[in-house]
């Protein structure tokens, strides 16, 4: 066993901990007020991400999920980065757990031809836009995001990466 986590590609036996890991992320610590079911595509990951251009995977750590990413293909060679979670224990140099996500999408993305990704986050991800803005991000008004992009309610900030 790896003293590092890894990544690999989502299974449906990961289901339950990718929900709980998100949800914790989301509710105690950035007090967002978003449940399970307002996230119906956490409970079809392999239906709603699965597919085309998209795709969705886990950071493990000793069998735990300590992170997900995913690319929600939206048409016409474009993509929408969704779902990036990292635990707060594996945040950061040490571990550099969301530098091996966002890798993993980014070349998935680019294997497949993919010319431009998206994504849309809350204002109080702070450090998530420093994170997006480092690995070669640009930050975009709404009226730049593909017709197809689906807008999250809380999410009020938006980027795109050319591949």
């Amino acid at each position: 066993m790896s003293n590092i986590p890894y990544v690999e590609q989502y299974s449906c036996k990961y289901q339950s901990q990718v929900l709980d890991l998100i949800l914790q992320i989301q509710q105690a610590e950035y007090n967002v007020s978003i449940t399970e079911s307002d996230q119906p595509d956490l409970s079809a990951i392999e239906e709603y991400y699965q597919t085309g251009n998209g795709n969705f995977w886990v950071a493990l750590y000793e069998d735990k999920v300590v992170g997900t990413i995913s690319l929600l293909d939206i048409g016409k060679k474009e993509a929408a980065l969704r779902k990036m979670f990292v635990n707060k224990e594996y945040r950061g140099a040490k571990y550099k757990t969301a530098s091996m996500l966002l890798n993993t999408a980014l070349n998935w993305g680019k294997e497949r031809g993919v010319k431009a990704i998206y994504l849309g986050t809350t204002p109080q991800f702070l450090a998530a836009h420093r994170f997006y803005e480092k690995n070669g991000f640009i930050s975009i008004v709404p009226e730049d995001l593909p017709e197809k992009f689906p807008v999250l309610q809380v999410d009020k900030k938006f980027y795109k990466y050319v591949l």
